[in-house]
């Protein structure tokens, strides 16, 4: 038999591994929560308990001595334990700071540069970098210094709205590219 009871929701990226009831296998454990008075009982007195109440006894925290178990609802113990992770992820998402790729070519027509710098704008308003990539195929390797012109006036309408971390500078043979970052 297996110790942990295994909840498997399709909406979940990983399992929830939670003991409860009579799969906590400690003498004696720690009961926390509002319903309850808090301390030290025996296992089975606060399964006992928790079942004259018509809910689980629920191990939070397994490696503290003794255990820490709570008296409440799996269902509802299971979407506080998802909320959180789902809290936690989106505070991770808005600390990390994405880099955004343009890419153009030497022979770009004018109202193209306008097109990509105004997404560029819109990327550095919500706080990500951009990188703007010029990419020669063939002959256009010939044209670098076309190429440069055509990066140094991105970075001269996105001045307003980000900093140009470095000159344009080549990538390989073939890629020049320039970074910005927003303005703070």
């Amino acid at each position: 038999m297996n110790k942990f009871q295994i909840i498997k929701k399709s909406d979940q990226k990983s399992d929830i591994r939670v003991r409860i009831n009579n799969q906590i296998s400690c003498p004696d454990v720690r009961v926390v929560g509002d319903i309850i008075t808090t301390g030290i009982y025996n296992t089975s007195q606060a399964i006992n308990i928790a079942k004259s109440m018509d809910l689980d006894l629920i191990e939070i925290s397994p490696k503290a001595v003794p255990p820490v178990c709570k008296i409440m609802a799996l269902d509802k113990y299971l979407y506080e334990q998802k909320k959180a992770k789902k809290d936690q992820e989106k505070k991770n998402k808005i600390n990390t700071i994405e880099v955004k790729e343009l890419r153009f070519s030497p022979n770009i027509d004018q109202h193209d540069i306008e097109f990509k710098t105004n997404h560029a704008i819109k990327f550095l308003k919500e706080g990500n970098k951009v990188k703007a990539v010029m990419i020669f195929s063939g002959r256009e390797i010939f044209f670098k210094e076309k190429g440069q012109l055509v990066l140094l006036e991105l970075a001269e309408k996105l001045a307003e709205f980000g900093v140009a971390e470095n000159v344009p500078k080549f990538e390989g043979e073939k890629r020049m590219f320039m970074e910005f970052k927003p303005k703070k």
